[in-house]
């Protein structure tokens, strides 16, 4: 199983959402998070004053998947989150050793 943690633009939400739900991800976790890369920030205006912001707003998604899925779901997210602009965001991509659906008692592949 693979752990995909993806950190995207949060006005692509939907699309990648979408594109996931199509290719069988059964499920995902998306956070709204804050962080800078090579964007060093932005500049953005508040009540007619401007200021610099150091910290870029952003959603990250994690999902957990079969290992033989894990590369598609990661070019789904690149394709769907690109806007080929910067700050598009990043995908990894980790092992996961063990998975438990708490309710069912699950464990691993089956209880994704």
């Amino acid at each position: 199983m693979k752990l995909i943690i993806a950190i995207i633009k949060p006005f692509k939400l939907d699309e990648v959402r979408e594109a996931l739900s199509e290719l069988g991800v059964q499920g995902m976790t998306a956070t709204e998070v804050k962080g800078f890369g090579r964007q060093k920030g932005q500049t953005e205006v508040y009540r007619g004053a401007e200021y610099a912001t150091n910290m870029v707003p952003k959603i990250r998604i994690e999902t957990v998947v079969s290992d033989d899925l894990a590369p598609r779901v990661v070019e789904t997210i690149a394709a769907a989150a690109n806007t080929e602009s910067i700050g598009d965001g990043k995908i990894f991509t980790l092992d996961v050793g063990a998975a438990l659906r708490i309710r069912t008692g699950e464990t691993d592949d089956t209880a994704l």
